[in-house]
């Protein structure tokens, strides 16, 4: 119920009546060229404690959406953000509320770390960091 309403906040605060902004898309192979490319991206994930031990991207940032809202002091507002979750559904909110709130770069891994780890195959890590 908690990550629920926390979630309606987050949309109900990214739409209005003229045109929503809109978050970049890109897809797992995309997203490792950027990481490799830009050691100035900040790697946000918003999964839970136990999904992000259960397995994450190398240099990932947890802050859980349902304390988003309390620690959106901690994501710079400077760097491209990269935002993933387990397939995508968390991270396009956060990544289209942050574009609402007028962060500039900002991109969201299209079928999260499931995608990333199963459909590409890229490399995860897994246990406490």
């Amino acid at each position: 119920m908690k990550k629920i309403g926390l979630a309606l906040l987050l949309i109900g605060s990214m739409f209005s009546a003229a045109q929503a902004a809109v978050a970049q898309n890109v897809d797992s192979r995309t997203a490792q060229k950027m990481l490799k490319e830009n050691s100035e991206i900040y790697l946000l994930d918003v999964r839970t404690p136990p999904e992000y031990f259960q397995v994450r991207l190398a240099g990932a940032h947890l802050i859980p959406i349902d304390k988003f809202l309390a620690r959106i002091g901690e994501v710079p507002t400077d760097r491209p953000l990269l935002i993933y979750c387990a397939v995508g559904a968390r991270s396009s909110q956060v990544a289209e509320y942050l574009v609402r709130k007028g962060y500039a770069e900002v991109y969201d891994l299209r079928g999260g770390i499931e995608a990333w780890s199963k459909l590409y195959r890229l490399p995860v890590l897994s246990g406490a960091p």
